[in-house]
C-alpha cells in the first residue's frame, strides 16, 4: 500500500528572496505551491547585497544557477585612520567551497537566477491578498480581484508591512533606527582598489564601506554610506551629492568610487525594523524574512537569512501529510524553534550597532573608539562570533539536507 502523502497546496505571499526560497524547496519537496506577488514583477528592494556562505550553500542546494555568483571577498572592519578593529576569519576549506568568506552582488543578480530557478507559472504576479481565515480543514486567501483561493499551509513572505503577520499577531510599530543609509555600485572604475576585500570604515558619526561585486562576467565595486537622520524629516537632497560629503574624510578608494558612480546607481534608503517575534506560527500560517524578523543592513544578513527560511521551511515539509491540520502546526513550530533565536540575535546586534556607532552622546565617542581600537572588543562581538554561526548554520543545513533526501528517498523507493 502506498503511504506516501498526498502533495499539499501551498501558498506563499510574496516575491522577495524569502518567498522565492521558499517556493523552489517546497517544489523539491513534492508540494504544489503558488506565490502571490501584488506588483507587475519582482521588485528588489536596493541594490546592493552580500552573502555569506549558508545561503550561498542553501541555493545551491535549491538548485540555483551559482556559476560565476558574486565577487569572493573578506571582511575587515577598520577605524577611519586605517587601523584594523576586527577581521573576520573563516576556515580556508569554506572560503575554497563557497566562494570567499562571502560574494559581493546586486540584488538584480539574486532574483535573476531565483526567478530562473523557479518553475515557470509558480509567480502570479498582480495578485494582491486582502485577507487570509485557517482552521482545522484549511486556509483560505480572499484575493483582492474576489478570488478566494483555498490552501492547506501559508506562507507570509510579505515584507516589513506584513499583512500576514498583523493577521497573527496584531500590529505593533515599526522600530525606526533613525539611521539612513546611501548604497551604489560601478562596473570598470577609474579607480585603485583593492578586488577581493571588503572594508568597513566609521569615523565619530558616519559609517563607509566598500566591496568588490562580479556580475555576468564584469568586476566592479558597490559602496555605501550610513548615518544619523530623523526618520521623521523629509529627505530631498541630491543622493550622490550627501554620500559624497558623508566620505569626504575617508580614505581612498571609498570617496573616488562615489564620485565616479553614474547619479542613476545610487540609492537611499531608510533603516527600520521590528521587534523579534516570540513565535512565527500559527495553525496552517507562519512567516519568513521580513515578515519575521526584518532587520537592518548593520546584519548584513537579511536576505541571507530570508533564502536560510524558505530552505529551512521547504525541507521541513517534506512528506508531511499537509492535510493533517495538526502535523502542519507541529511541523511550523518545529521549523521556526531553531530560526528565532537565530535571526533574533542578527536583529537585535543590528540594531544595537546602529545605537552605539551613529548615536552615541559626543562625550562617549572617544571613548567608544579607544576601546575598540586598543582592546579586541569589536573582535569577539563581530570577527569571532559570526564565523561561529556561519559554521553553525552550515552544519545546520547539512542535518536537513541529510534529513530530506532520507524522506525523499522513503517516498520514492
Amino acid at each position: 500500500m502506498d503511504s506516501t502523502p498526498t502533495p499539499g497546496r501551498v501558498v506563499v505571499i510574496g516575491a522577495g528572496p524569502a518567498g522565492m526560497a521558499t517556493a523552489l524547496s517546497v517544489h523539491q519537496a513534492g508540494h504544489h505551491v503558488r506565490v502571490f506577488e501584488r506588483y507587475a514583477h519582482a521588485r528588489p528592494a536596493g541594490n546592493i547585497l552580500n552573502l555569506w556562505p549558508p545561503p550561498i550553500k542553501a541555493l545551491g542546494l535549491m538548485g540555483v544557477d551559482m556559476e560565476d555568483f558574486g565577487a569572493p571577498c573578506r571582511s575587515e572592519f577598520r577605524s577611519v585612520t586605517g587601523h584594523a578593529r576586527a577581521v573576520i576569519n573563516l576556515p580556508q576549506d569554506v572560503i575554497d567551497q563557497y566562494g570567499g568568506g562571502f560574494i559581493g552582488l546586486l540584488r538584480p543578480e539574486l532574483y535573476e537566477r531565483l526567478l530562473q530557478a523557479l518553475p515557470e507559472g509558480t509567480i502570479e504576479f498582480n495578485r494582491g491578498v486582502d485577507r487570509i481565515e485557517q482552521d482545522s480543514t484549511g486556509a483560505r486567501l480572499f484575493m483582492s480581484d474576489g478570488e478566494v483561493v483555498e490552501a492547506d499551509v501559508v506562507v507570509g513572505a510579505d515584507g516589513i508591512n506584513s499583512m500576514v503577520r498583523k493577521t497573527l499577531w496584531g500590529d505593533e510599530p515599526i522600530r525606526e533606527h533613525n539611521l539612513h543609509i546611501f548604497g551604489g555600485f560601478i562596473y570598470d572604475p577609474p579607480v585603485e582598489a583593492e578586488k577581493g576585500l571588503c572594508v568597513v570604515s566609521h569615523d565619530q558619526v558616519t559609517q563607509g564601506a566598500w566591496t568588490s561585486i562580479r556580475r555576468k562576467g564584469r568586476d566592479g565595486f558597490q559602496w555605501w554610506v550610513l548615518t544619523a537622520h530623523d526618520a521623521g524629516k523629509e529627505f530631498t537632497a541630491d543622493l550622490r551629492t550627501s554620500a559624497a560629503a558623508l566620505a569626504a574624510g575617508f580614505p581612498a578608494p571609498l570617496p573616488q568610487l562615489i564620485a565616479a558612480t553614474e547619479p542613476q546607481n545610487v540609492q537611499r534608503w531608510v533603516l527600520r525594523d521590528r521587534k523579534p517575534l516570540k513565535q512565527w506560527s500559527q495553525g496552517r500560517v507562519t512567516l519568513v524574512g521580513d515578515a519575521a524578523h526584518p532587520t537592518s543592513p548593520y546584519a548584513a544578513y537579511g536576505a541571507g537569512m530570508s533564502i536560510e527560511d524558505g530552505y529551512f521551511l521547504g525541507r521541513a515539509l517534506a512528506g508531511v501529510d499537509l492535510a493533517d491540520h495538526d502535523l502542519v502546526s507541529h511541523t511550523l513550530a518545529a521549523f521556526e524553534a531553531p530560526r528565532r533565536p537565530h535571526t533574533a540575535r542578527h536583529t537585535q546586534i543590528a540594531y544595537a550597532l546602529g545605537k552605539v556607532f551613529h548615536h552615541a552622546p559626543g562625550p562617549l565617542r572617544r571613548v567608544r573608539d579607544a576601546i575598540f581600537d586598543r582592546t579586541p572588543l569589536l573582535q569577539k562581538v563581530i570577527g569571532e562570533s559570526n564565523p561561529k554561526e556561519i559554521l553553525a548554520q552550515l552544519e545546520d543545513i547539512d542535518h536537513a539536507e541529510h534529513q530530506f533526501r532520507t524522506v525523499m528517498g522513503q517516498a520514492a523507493a
